[in-house]
């Protein structure tokens, strides 16, 4: 082979379209990379990278996190860490969390499922005032912003170390009393793992029926998922679509879904 040819074939490797296709593979194959990992692995900057990187979001064939990307295989289907789930969707999550906070008026009572979405909400309600907020999601504690004026409340249960949770009834007991407190909430934001014409549904039996018990505690029901979610279906079937008052996304569901949503008389939330 002569050298002009070598030269153009090494060129060759280097095009964007090359790079973005074998960056796409190299990802697929690690599941979780690092932005600094992949520009010294491909030779190039960290800003061609980034670029790289969101135009493959963009065509569908990797999800860009804050500081790197993750394969479509491992995102988060199920029991998927925490840890990283935090670092997917993340601006959707944001936007999601802001709209949802304007649901919420002072001296209300408000319940908190588990979850990523959920706590982008919380960070969104630092300007109210005299909240009482129950929740299963053991982040909440440390995601309250400070001088929040609020009271707390965790329900007990099997902690799941893997979401960060805890699994259990939607009450709560009192010292020298044989009986539970049943409390009431003016309104519940839940977060789902999946929402279809049928229904919100997530991974695990025991999150599903703690959702739902929230939701039958409350006055009102915000389910929050991000677009990932929509024409999904997980194990554990949490409610109908009727049930929620609100679903706040980052986008409007594909149309048989927002017809089963207007059908269902839930009002949609969108940016």
């Amino acid at each position: 082979m002569s050298t002009a040819g070598a030269d153009t074939q090494d060129r060759s490797r280097h095009l964007p379209a090359h790079r973005r296709g074998a960056l796409a593979d190299y990802v697929a194959e690690r599941g979780q990379v690092a932005v600094a990992d992949l520009a010294e692995r491909f030779a190039v900057s960290i800003d061609t990278i980034r670029r790289d990187l969101d135009q493959l979001d963009a065509d569908g064939l990797l999800i860009r996190t804050h500081g790197g990307a993750v394969s479509k295989s491992a995102a988060p289907v199920g029991d998927r860490k925490l840890d990283m789930r935090l670092h997917l969707h993340t601006e959707q999550k944001e936007q999601i969390g802001a709209l949802a906070a304007r649901l919420v008026q002072d001296d209300s009572v408000i319940m908190l499922n588990g979850g990523t979405t959920t706590l982008a909400v919380m960070r969104h309600l630092r300007d109210r005032r005299g909240l009482t907020i129950a929740t299963n999601n053991l982040r909440i504690p440390a995601e309250l912003p400070p001088g929040m004026e609020c009271e707390l409340y965790v329900f007990g249960g099997h902690v799941r170390t893997v979401a960060q949770t805890t699994t259990g009834a939607v009450s709560f007991g009192v010292t020298n009393r044989p009986d539970e407190i049943t409390v009431r909430a003016d309104i519940a934001i839940v977060g789902v793992g999946a929402v279809a014409t049928s229904g919100f549904s997530t991974s695990n039996v025991g999150d599903a029926a703690m959702m739902a018990e929230m939701m039958d505690h409350s006055e009102q029901v915000a389910v929050v998922a991000d677009s990932s979610k929509f024409s999904r279906h997980l194990f554990a079937q949490i409610a109908s679509l009727d049930r929620a008052t609100y679903l706040v996304s980052d986008a409007a569901p594909p149309p048989p879904i927002a017809a089963s949503l207007k059908e269902a008389g839930v009002s949609l939330i969108t940016p």
